[in-house]
């Protein structure tokens, strides 16, 4: 087999972004469809990705005081329908199991499209007093939404995800927990995933239902378009007023819960793909590889093979006790068409071992990023590789942020025209909004593109409008997104 056939059949990035992603996602074997619309069956390798992911994150969830629980998967209607906004906002995507057995149902179960129903409810039988608060609980399940248009990990009718949902006692707790874990989210996709983001708060066309605030982190794809990575809600007491969730307050009083929720999905698998990818294939950022490095062999067969086969598994013995990696042992491939695989899948760090390597007691590493070759003594590998993917990871993140900068445009005054340019440019685009809904309807009617947050970290000065040139207080991120 030749040396490019395992990426021959994949799409140009540049030319077909959309189905290179496709062909990626299903050559890499991340994942792929089940018989069931919009269901995907997420492969070992896709699923080690998300292992990875998940335990750095349940490592910061649990570091500021929260615990892992489970929720049902089912929902009473009559539970659901508590919190009409919530309920009118998801109406449209929620599946509903009517028959048990051979029997109809009495009331119709819907499979959660998120949990604050069947949460709440639990929640306002365990807080009674404020001695009971705060609440800081989590979970790792699955949820539901019935999409029409699906896309492998971007938009699945089934996804995994975690979802958070706290309880406090006044409005200052929960507005500071809903603040802290967007914060916690931002140093994962950051620190982890190596993919910038700008936090801020949504606008309320773009609120979660029943959200009183919602905030997000905003992340920039490899084709320019946005991509929600993280949100984190602020509910007042919408859904403790729904649920009951009362207590009885230092001064004897009755008062009801301030709570939050907060969320995290396999949708940042899509996002890894798209921001680190190139024509070649997958990039992953070596904290969250499934295989950190992979070792490929050199060799022609007889003896030598016998002498490279023997030191590069005990090559692989040592490495592993600090490092996910793999030894690459298939003697039916050539050594290009294994780089080629391994290329494609993703793995930052390639180690070449061959007779003249051994020889001069040394490996050829090989850099996914960048494809740049060195070599390394055998002695003392381990430090050298733990250096080289801690530089691959800081690179990575470096360059999306260069990336991000230099497909990020501002424009000023009421220039309507040229946001519409730059949007179609698929540039981030900051520019001037006066705040009013309608406003922000027509520019997305027009340019397709929504507010994606108003920025923490921005220019709070006087501004016009860039569609109706009414004074503004400063600009936002507009973008087209997924």
């Amino acid at each position: 087999m030749s040396n490019d056939q395992f990426v021959r059949n994949i799409a140009s990035r540049e030319e077909e972004y959309s189905r290179w992603y496709t062909d990626v996602v299903n050559k890499a074997q991340l994942a792929e469809w089940s018989l069931v619309h919009g269901c995907m069956v997420i492969k070992p390798y896709g699923y080690a990705l998300w292992e990875n992911m998940q335990r750095l994150l349940d490592q910061r969830f649990k570091a500021t005081g929260h615990q892992n629980a489970y929720f049902p998967l089912l929902i009473p209607e009559s539970l659901l329908a508590r919190e009409a906004e919530h309920v009118e906002g998801f109406a449209p995507e929620v599946a509903w199991v009517t028959h048990g057995g051979k029997e109809e149902l009495e009331e119709r179960l819907a499979i959660r499209p998120t949990s604050e129903a069947i949460i709440g409810e639990t929640y306002s039988k365990w807080v009674q007093s404020w001695r009971d608060l705060p609440i800081l609980i989590n979970q790792w399940c699955n949820v539901m939404r019935w999409e029409k248009v699906t896309r492998l990990f971007l938009r699945t009718t089934e996804f995994l995800w975690q979802e958070g949902h706290t309880v406090h006692r006044t409005s200052d707790e929960a507005m500071e927990e809903t603040r802290r874990m967007l914060g916690v989210y931002q140093d994962f996709v950051e620190n982890e995933l190596a993919m910038p983001v700008i936090p801020g708060r949504k606008t309320d066309n773009e609120r979660f239902a029943g959200a009183v605030q919602t905030f997000s982190i905003e992340a920039m794809m490899g084709d320019g378009k946005a991509l929600q990575a993280g949100t984190s809600h602020f509910f007042g007491q919408n859904f403790s007023r729904a649920f009951n969730i009362r207590f009885q307050d230092v001064d004897q009083q009755m008062e009801y819960g301030w709570t939050t929720s907060w969320g995290f999905s396999t949708r940042m698998i899509g996002a890894l793909i798209m921001v680190h990818g190139d024509e070649s294939g997958l990039i992953f950022p070596p904290n969250v590889a499934p295989r950190q490095a992979v070792i490929v062999p050199i060799w022609r067969g007889g003896d030598e093979q016998t002498q490279v086969d023997e030191a590069a598994r005990q090559l692989q013995r040592q490495l592993s006790e600090r490092f996910r990696v793999h030894y690459d042992g298939r003697d039916e491939f050539k050594p290009g068409y294994k780089f080629s695989e391994w290329e494609m899948r993703g793995v930052p760090l390639r180690i070449e071992l061959g007779p003249r390597d051994l020889a001069s007691g040394q490996v050829t590493l090989v850099r996914r990023d960048t494809r740049e070759k060195r070599p390394a003594p055998l002695e003392g590998l381990a430090d050298v590789v733990s250096e080289l993917l801690r530089t691959i990871q800081d690179d990575l993140l470096a360059r999306a942020r260069d990336f991000m900068r230099d497909n990020t445009v501002t424009v000023t005054g009421s220039s309507l025209g040229e946001l519409e340019e730059a949007i179609g440019q698929r540039k981030f685009v900051w520019a001037d909004w006066c705040g009013q809904a309608s406003c922000e309807l027509a520019i997305k009617a027009r340019t397709a593109a929504t507010i994606r947050n108003i920025p923490f970290e921005r220019e709070e000065r006087p501004g016009l409008c860039v569609n109706c040139g009414q004074p503004s207080d400063g600009p936002v991120i507009f973008a087209r997104s997924y």
